[in-house]
């Protein structure tokens, strides 16, 4: 144990003494580890944060919700020309499930529109994402307030002219001032504030933390503007199970009322799409996978590129002490002794670039979350495959300088050195 403390010792010191002696040149050839490991490290640091960020915006939502579309949110082998005929999501629809459904907590209607500019005084903010729903969605939605509610279902079902502001709307169109009870204008008509959602912070996917932006409004009112079957809008409903029970029974229970109310024939493929939220997650997190195995095969080649360049920073060290190896041998040092010297100070010297990359990483995130209000987490298991990485590339780079240098015959050595 003591020969390994001693011979680490030694092999920093000449890292040291390299990094002293031939600062560009060590320099240089450390960029292409430091490089590396920013990449990969600042890779998976991204994905990660984003990947925590997403799972985060879905834990307000059971991921047993159901979602009952006329377009498919994943892949399908319906052709798009015959997609494209499937009939809209109606608010009947939407009733009769509602009504014949078993084993549902909730059932929501949702239409999907354009965005809308909010005024309020002299105040107006532009491009605010409108959300009219129905009353179900502040449960489906586990939705918080900062003070006043949401629309209850008599508001609702009569398309009353109330809203709810997301937390940043409310703000930017009040500033300190309390907007309950307040009127803003919008769709050309007056709407009354009940309620402000309670400040959540950016969404990745547009769940959860989107609310802080948006406005909602009972969906009834567009019915009565653009009717059902206006092309500026389409329509989801949301379904909410119960716990515990046989999702499959119920999407089964869903296609075949749903078929019959619509009365699609026996033998006719659904012309709607049923999508699980638990689902949706599992195709973010291949994306996701997808992003990140991209993402280290591209940081690969920085590695190639760190990796020579340590390689020839040990050939040129075993050259220029040529007669220092021959000196230790000479005077009984073995070639293991010699071997794992060099093969040390490889890895110390990756390891130098390794931490220098880490911190670049750990800056950036910190300068990134300040900026954008996104948090960028270098997690410890990152910083732990940085370090191991620096020292496989150590390792790698420095085992052919390192095994030409333990094969010298020390009295060449002595005399090439001189």
């Amino acid at each position: 144990m003591l020969l390994y403390l001693r011979l680490l010792k030694e092999s920093f010191a000449f890292a040291m003494n390299a990094l002293r002696n031939n600062k560009l040149r060590t320099m240089l050839s450390l960029l292409g580890v430091t490089i590396g490991i920013f990449s990969i490290i600042a890779v998976l640091a991204a994905v990660d944060s984003l990947d925590r960020k997403i799972k985060a915006d879905l834990s307000s939502l059971d991921k047993n919700t159901i979602y009952l579309t006329s377009m498919s949110f994943g892949p399908t082998d319906i052709p798009r020309w015959k997609r494209d005929q499937f009939p809209k999501v109606s608010y009947d629809e939407y009733q009769y499930l509602k009504s014949s459904l078993n084993n549902v907590e909730d059932v929501c209607f949702q239409y999907f529109t354009l965005n809308q500019t909010l005024k309020f005084e002299a105040n107006t903010v532009d491009n605010v994402n409108m959300v009219p729903v129905t009353s179900e969605f502040t449960d489906i939605q586990r939705m918080e307030f900062s003070s006043g509610r949401f629309f209850n279902e008599s508001e609702s079902n009569s398309g009353k002219q109330v809203v709810v502001l997301g937390h940043d709307i409310a703000e930017s169109l009040f500033g300190a001032v309390d907007p309950l009870g307040k009127s803003i204008r919008m769709y050309g008509q007056e709407f009354t504030i009940i309620g402000v959602t309670k400040k959540k912070g950016e969404s990745a996917i547009g769940v959860g933390g989107g609310d802080d932006a948006s406005a909602f409004l009972p969906s009834n009112f567009l019915r009565r503007i653009y009717g059902d079957n206006n092309p500026k809008v389409s329509a989801i409903i949301i379904i909410k199970p119960e716990k515990d029970i046989d999702i499959e029974a119920l999407k089964g229970e869903i296609t075949q009322k749903l078929r019959n109310f619509r009365g699609v024939k026996q033998g006719d493929i659904d012309n709607f799409f049923i999508s699980v939220l638990s689902g949706f997650a599992d195709l973010i997190d291949g994306a996701i996978g997808q992003v990140r195995v991209g993402g280290i095969l591209i940081s690969v080649l920085s590695f190639l590129v760190g990796g020579f360049g340590i390689a020839n920073i040990m050939f040129v060290s075993v050259k220029e002490r040529t007669s220092l190896i021959g000196i230790q041998k000479s005077l009984g040092a073995k070639n293991k002794f010699i071997l794992l010297q060099f093969l040390f100070e490889a890895i110390i010297l990756c390891l130098i670039g390794g931490m220098i990359g880490l911190l670049i990483v750990w800056l950036l995130a910190m300068l990134m979350t300040n900026v954008l209000e996104f948090e960028f987490i270098l997690g410890f298991n990152n910083i732990i495959i940085g370090t191991g990485l620096s020292a496989v590339v150590g390792l790698i780079s420095g085992i052919l300088p390192a095994i030409s240098a333990s094969k010298l015959d020390p009295v060449e050595a002595i005399r090439s050195g001189q």
